[in-house]
């Protein structure tokens, strides 16, 4: 059974971006952005998925991401999950602002769900709307003025969220959650791809859930890390919305074949879900 309530994704408007038209107002986003490129049916699509599978392009072959990314698209994904790393917050390094633009000028229209592991926050929000990001999200600790920073995400028309790493409590959410769109939880320690799921997540999961229902948002619940076919049920029931998949759908062999197996079998398991 699907969740209800889920909202719908904007993407930010660096030049004529795309992004999905929300089914109500939030409090607090800008007038900045555009008019969509997306087709009625893509929006339409979007409104009646209840849970979202994001690829993470970490584990995309680099060399071909664009393929990559058309190809996890196509598959039955709707997300592309876009992992920011500077050496300093977290000890690896990754993409910025030119591959999210690149992926743009490439053609894809899904949303981009920007990631970012760095420190500071602030300087580097606009340089990643402008280059078509839908969501942007940070970590609390990360930066000092979390209200501000919130803000400063959606005043560039973007969904702003929340991560939490595995150790973190989720206290900073709860005097926010009107500024709120997301919340990542991190089943991993944030850093480098292929690890396993934390289990104590499941309980957190569980706390967030709660906590988002009873605030009356519409708020998306994402968990990142080790998840795939053969948890991604357990995880939904736990509260899970929005599922962050890497090695588990960027595998050998890299095709859209393989990739749409993998997707199949995550929305069957999901189909089976029992949610209260």
């Amino acid at each position: 059974m699907a969740r209800a309530g889920a909202f719908v994704v904007f993407a930010c408007v660096g030049a004529s971006q795309a992004f999905v038209v929300p089914t109500a107002t939030v409090s607090g986003a800008s007038t900045r952005h555009t008019s969509s490129s997306l087709t009625m049916a893509a929006e339409n699509a979007y409104h009646k998925k209840d849970f979202w599978i994001a690829p993470s392009i970490l584990s995309a072959d680099m060399a071909k991401l664009g393929e990559e990314v058309d190809n996890a698209m196509s598959a039955g994904a709707d997300i592309v999950h876009f992992d920011v790393m500077d050496n300093h917050y977290v000890p690896n390094l990754t993409i910025g602002p030119l591959v999210c633009k690149g992926l743009r000028d490439h053609g894809v229209t899904n949303p981009i769900d920007v990631h970012l592991m760095v420190s500071p926050v602030d300087r580097i929000v606009g340089d990643f709307a402008e280059a078509g990001a839908s969501f942007i999200t940070f970590h609390p600790e990360a930066s000092p003025h979390v209200d501000r920073t919130l803000g400063l995400i959606k005043s560039y028309g973007c969904k702003a969220g929340l991560v939490f790493n595995p150790a973190t409590p989720l206290d900073h959410a709860k005097y926010v959650l009107d500024k709120v769109d997301i919340i990542l939880l991190m089943s991993v320690n944030p850093g480098f791809g292929g690890q396993s799921f934390i289990p104590s997540t499941l309980d957190k999961l569980r706390e967030a859930r709660k906590m988002i229902d009873e605030s009356g948002y519409d708020i998306r619940l994402e968990v990142d890390g080790g998840c795939g076919v053969a948890n991604i049920k357990e995880i939904a029931e736990a509260g899970a919305d929005m599922f962050v998949a890497g090695s588990a759908i960027f595998n050998n062999p890299r095709t859209k074949e393989n990739y749409k197996e993998t997707i199949d079998k995550m929305r069957s398991e999901l189909a089976d879900a029992t949610i209260a």
